[in-house]
């Protein structure tokens, strides 16, 4: 197979906490799924909006001749969210090779292209968490 012939196809992953998210960006029509469900009837509304950012502010007109599928797992719906958005950023920036755009992501939010390095701190003893600390009593 001829490389004319063969479809182009591009994996890219975004993280964020326990979320993981791999978006499949392919030539089409501008269909965007997440876990197979149309992001326009995708719920929460606060997630929808939060996936929806990057096609909106920075990658205008970028995405409408591509398929974008985002499979998501782990974390909870709000870390699926951001780890999706990241997925798709960082897709945009890599199919469409552009610069522009991508210092447009970094303008916008940072986290859109880098991710955010933070992670729970683990549990010390002497306490239920990892700073919190049993109540001390004089009497």
């Amino acid at each position: 197979m001829s490389s004319s012939t063969a479809k182009k196809v591009l994996v890219v992953s975004g993280k964020r906490k326990t979320a993981i998210a791999k978006a499949t960006v392919k030539p089409g029509t501008g269909r965007i799924r997440v876990n197979n469900v149309p992001v326009e009837i995708y719920e929460p509304e606060v997630a929808r909006l939060k996936i929806l950012e990057p096609l909106i502010n920075a990658g205008k007109e970028a995405w409408k001749n591509l398929d974008i599928n985002v499979k998501v797992e782990g974390g909870g719906f709000m870390g699926q969210a951001e780890a999706a958005r990241m997925a798709i950023a960082r897709a945009l920036v890599k199919w469409t090779r552009s610069t522009h755009i991508k210092s447009a992501f970094l303008k916008l939010d940072r986290t859109l292209i880098s991710g955010d390095p933070r992670r729970k701190e683990p549990k010390k003893f002497g306490g239920p968490g990892a700073r919190a600390r049993d109540q001390k009593s004089y009497r």
